[in-house]
């Protein structure tokens, strides 16, 4: 991807980052010492909290990888971008089991990170409140508390059942347990699709950041569909593969 540089090897698989993906640190650095008025330590803290956002999504996109290579399916690389981590697949996975065993690894692991940090928080935190305003207000100025929040938020957010989220990917895979692969896409192409609109509707009333999901789901819908129709060819009741790259996003 260009105005992307290595940013290492790591079991196998070459990271990248994008450029732009810096510009997170100075916008949260920005914000929190001008709008919420912290002092050095709480800016830094603030961008030790995106860096640490970002190796959730960094392990994320390993647990993509990884379960595609016990699929035999390399990857080409895996790349770091302000909206999320891209893994690239060297093929897609042609049987449904393969589908969601390589979409769902993603989410386990921000499970497991989940599942690792919550009895280090209930230990720092006692619930005495639990799930109170005042409780959460606490979980988020820490960074253990914080590190739970988003990786419940990566989990809750890539199970929507909408490409490009992981959850568009399991509904396919479910789906084509019965259908056709073009067939299974293009049910969850809409599926997805259908919510994205209930996303931009909520979004004139409640957060404008809906919107853009909104609308971020519908492209990458659609994107999805071009690619099912570009890699398969129908050949009587046969499809034969023509690309050679998969990627998954989180």
């Amino acid at each position: 991807m260009r105005g992307s540089f290595l940013l290492g090897r790591i079991l196998g698989i070459n990271v990248y980052i994008h450029f732009s993906f810096f510009f997170i640190f100075i916008w949260r650095a920005y914000t929190a010492y001008t709008e919420e008025g912290r002092d050095i330590y709480g800016v830094l803290f603030e961008c030790a909290i995106v860096a640490g956002v970002f190796a959730c999504v960094l392990m994320h996109e390993y647990g993509h990888a990884l379960a595609a290579r016990k699929y035999g399916i390399p990857t080409k690389q895996i790349t770091l971008l302000p909206i999320g981590g891209v893994a690239q697949l060297q093929r897609m996975p042609q049987k449904p089991k393969q589908e969601l065993w390589v979409a769902i690894a993603g989410p386990l692991v921000n499970v497991a990170i989940a599942l690792i940090l919550l009895p280090i928080v209930l230990l720092q935190f006692p619930p005495n409140h639990f799930l109170t305003e005042a409780y959460i207000d606490i979980l988020i100025d820490s960074f253990t508390g914080r590190m739970l929040i988003v990786n419940i938020v990566l989990l809750l957010f890539n199970l929507l059942p909408a490409f490009p989220m992981d959850g568009g990917r399991v509904l396919r895979a479910l789906l084509g347990f019965w259908l056709t692969f073009k067939k299974a896409t293009t049910i969850a192409a809409r599926v997805g699709q259908l919510m994205a609109i209930g996303f931009i509707i909520a979004g004139f009333y409640f957060n404008f950041f809906l919107i853009l999901i909104g609308l971020f789901v519908i492209f990458g819908a659609e994107m999805e569909l071009r690619m099912a129709r570009k890699k398969y060819l129908r050949f009587g009741e046969f499809f034969k593969l023509l690309g050679n790259s998969f990627p998954v996003f989180s």
